[in-house]
């Protein structure tokens, strides 16, 4: 019965019991390997487990630890944890099965929850394990399911990015690339809020450009357009960061200057507004000249500042610096009448212009 650790009735060649248990030990009464399943010797590339003793190979470290073959013996049937003592340690699992007297025992091995680890450091394949195992399948199926995911995930990421840019175009002026009027009125509630919350208020500021119908009636809307966004520059130019500039119609703009803000630093900053605008922007040697006029009303004017009604009082202040002459800033003052308003000496006279 050479190389058979059965008897005479049940006779199974080690090439038939590897294929069964391709991880499978015989173990002599000795302690010495007899045979070896062909996966195990796979990870054992480097030396050959034949004739060595297994528990020289083999540290078992649960349910205890052995010493002796009669005590591995004692351990049949029960799972044990365990790992080869060279590289790579693979850690293992294993049963114990006791053969007829004389024989020793049968050791069979597995991978345990580390299996895919073992199949991708020893690049195991469907080959080297047993037919009925369906190890390779299930761990196949988790890679499907760990690319899917991570596919849903990137998905998901690129959704949330193209989400992103889909919410901040819809909140720009295409032309200027400022906040539209939809964003407007969300900053201008946000604003308001944010008076409850301790805020120091804000101011309004409502401008409209001067004579620039005439730049789009003599030279055409290509050389509004390049006005616009030259006004749009001048805007970032003379406000601050954190300040909030849109574009709400054709040559309207409104900008929100969160406080500590007063009656000085408007002027300043209407007046640089003013000069900026006013420098002539150069469209097929053709300068376009435009001036803004601008009104302002400030949130503690108001007992509870409502977004409709600073609007409206912005834009009343501004018509007054319209009909004042233009190129001006006035600040709405609520309760006396429109011509008693007070205005801000932040805009020159009417520009002559050629």
């Amino acid at each position: 019965m050479d190389g058979n650790p059965h008897s005479d009735t049940a006779l199974l060649a080690d090439a038939d019991l590897g294929r069964l248990m391709p991880m499978y030990l015989w173990v002599a009464p000795s302690g010495h390997i007899r045979s070896v399943g062909a996966t195990l010797a796979k990870l054992c590339d480097g030396f050959a487990l034949t004739g060595t003793r297994f528990l020289e190979v083999f540290e078992i470290r649960k349910p205890a630890r052995v010493q002796s073959m009669e005590e591995l013996r004692v351990l049949a049937g029960q799972r044990l944890h365990l790992a080869l003592r060279e590289p790579p340690r693979t850690p293992l699992r294993g049963l114990v099965v006791p053969l007829q007297e004389g024989q020793g025992v049968l050791v069979n091995l597995s991978f345990g929850i580390a299996v895919a680890d073992a199949v991708r450091e020893h690049a195991l394949t469907n080959a080297d394990f047993a037919p009925t195992d369906l190890t390779v399948e299930l761990l196949y199926l988790t890679e499907v399911k760990a690319a899917v995911m991570e596919e849903l995930a990137a998905l998901n990421r690129r959704l949330q990015v193209a989400q992103r840019a889909a919410e901040a175009q819809a909140l720009t002026d295409a032309l200027t690339g400022l906040a539209n009027r939809r964003a407007l009125d969300q900053e201008l509630q946000r604003a308001i809020d944010g008076i409850d919350r301790g805020s120091e208020g804000f101011a309004l500021m409502q401008i409209d450009l001067d004579y620039f119908k005439s730049v789009n009636d003599t030279l055409g809307h290509a050389a509004g357009d390049l006005v616009l966004t030259s006004v749009a520059d001048a805007l970032r130019t003379a406000t601050r960061r954190h300040d909030i500039i849109a574009r709400v119609g054709g040559d309207e703009f409104v900008l929100i200057l969160p406080g500590p803000i007063d009656e000085a630093m408007i002027t300043r900053i209407a007046r640089r507004v003013i000069e900026d605008i006013e420098k002539p922007v150069a469209f097929e040697d053709q300068p376009c000249w435009v001036s803004a006029s601008i009104g302002v009303t400030l949130s503690r004017l108001y007992d509870r500042p409502d977004a409709d009604r600073m609007l409206h009082d912005a834009d009343a202040a501004l018509y007054f610096s319209k009909r004042r002459g233009r190129a001006r800033c006035t600040i709405y003052t609520p309760g006396i009448e429109e011509a008693e308003m007070v205005q801000p000496d932040c805009g020159p006279p009417e520009p002559d212009w050629p």
